[in-house]
């Protein structure tokens, strides 16, 4: 069962909005030239993808940063592009009712979302949901393997994966199934020795409250629900909040 959290949303104003279909307004891209999907918003930045003048896109962000536009590409490739280099228009579309959660989660600890490495680079799906299934070990496939069954990132992460149990399989996307074995990958933040330059200032003051149990626990993970357009752009909990082992 996915639990909810409406952080910082009336309870009415939530009623209204998750039980009614909603008129949303999506503004959609058209390449208006050759340009380069790009990792970051910095022409320094890696490449991912060529792309040709006509190609349809969406804008994840309304606005631009830094003369890029944040966008997704038709087949759920998300990354930056030149600003000028792109037209938009804008059309509606109506977004389908979904049921409310009888039991919304308010577990999650937004305060932790400030020792994010790179937070740029997620998207935010949900803000706080529950998930269960079982950890599987995410370093099998691995030449250096883990006996937590994570492994350990350089910017101080977890890369864990959680087979999610049947019924949950919609918060997986291609690049869980073609990059992470199937699973939902779960970080939990700040948990090993930061050995990223970059990172160290992420998880300076902070210290990881979050128990992992061993690979084979059918467990419940609370976190936020995102997406991240590095690597395979694969779906995963990051933040974690709290693993708790479950019957």
């Amino acid at each position: 069962m996915v639990n909810i959290h409406p952080a910082g949303v009336s309870l009415t104003v939530l009623l209204f909005f998750i039980m009614w279909p909603v008129c949303l307004r999506a503004q959609k891209v058209t390449t208006n030239h050759n340009v380069i999907l790009r990792r970051d918003p910095s022409t320094s930045s890696p490449a991912l993808e060529h792309l040709s003048k006509g190609a349809r896109l969406s804008l994840v962000d309304a606005l631009p940063d830094s003369g890029f536009y944040h966008v997704r590409t038709e087949d759920d490739r998300v990354g930056w592009v030149f600003a000028k280099y792109i037209s938009i228009s804008t059309t509606e579309i109506t977004a389908a009712p979904t049921t409310p959660s009888t039991t919304p989660s308010t577990e999650c600890d937004p305060t932790i979302t400030a020792h994010v490495y790179h937070p740029q680079r997620l998207i935010v799906r949900q803000e706080c949901i529950s998930v269960t299934g079982t950890i599987v070990d995410a370093t099998a496939t691995q030449t250096k393997k883990e006996l937590d069954g994570t492994r350990h990132e350089p910017d101080g992460d977890t890369h864990g994966w959680l087979k999610v149990d049947p019924g949950l399989e919609s918060l997986l996307n291609s690049g869980n199934m073609n990059d992470e074995g199937g699973n939902l990958v779960f970080e939990i933040i700040c948990k090993f020795p930061v050995t990223q330059p970059d990172a160290k200032t992420a998880c300076q003051g902070y210290t990881d409250q979050v128990s992992l149990p061993p690979v084979g626990s059918h467990v419940r993970i609370v976190g936020r629900y995102v997406q991240d357009t590095f690597h395979g752009q694969w779906n995963e909990i990051h933040p974690v909040t709290s693993i708790a082992v479950t019957p």
